[in-house]
């Protein structure tokens, strides 16, 4: 266990085939606001007020997440989280990878086999660029 830390889904992606119709959907059923995220194919999906209860969530691109929905959970140490993991069970997909003016990032497979994500929201630290890794296009695009 995590100890301390309170940990809750903050995030979630929507594997998505055309990004206009997906937020079209979203939009209209569920009120959400959706907005091309950066230069990459990513849109974020605001999902009610703050500070309510819930997620934030994204489209993406279905090859970049042939796997389906993938939640991010919300965690105060992400080196320490993936330890957590590994000690119990599962298995580390991507290690911590910075996400520019957002934070951190990490996935890893439970002991079922599902994908899952970890973020620690940093805006005002500095993610050095240097980390990334040369093929990436976003902290997520490589699953194992």
């Amino acid at each position: 266990m995590l100890g301390a830390m309170t940990s809750r889904v903050v995030h979630f992606e929507i594997p998505i085939d055309d990004p206009d119709r997906a937020g079209g959907f979203y939009r209209t059923v569920f009120g959400w606001n959706v907005a091309k995220w950066g230069p990459v194919e990513y849109w974020t999906m605001t999902t009610g007020a703050e500070p309510g209860p819930g997620a934030e969530g994204a489209l993406t691109p279905r090859a970049e997440a042939p796997e389906g929905v993938v939640v991010y959970v919300g965690v105060e140490d992400i080196d320490r989280a993936l330890v957590g993991v590994q000690d119990a069970g599962g298995t580390v997909v991507n290690g911590k990878m910075p996400i520019p003016t957002v934070g951190w990032s990490a996935r890893f497979r439970d002991t079922e086999g599902n994908l899952v994500g970890l973020s620690r929201w940093t805006p005002r630290s500095r993610c050095p660029p240097a980390e990334y890794p040369a093929d990436h296009r976003r902290p997520s695009a490589r699953l194992v």
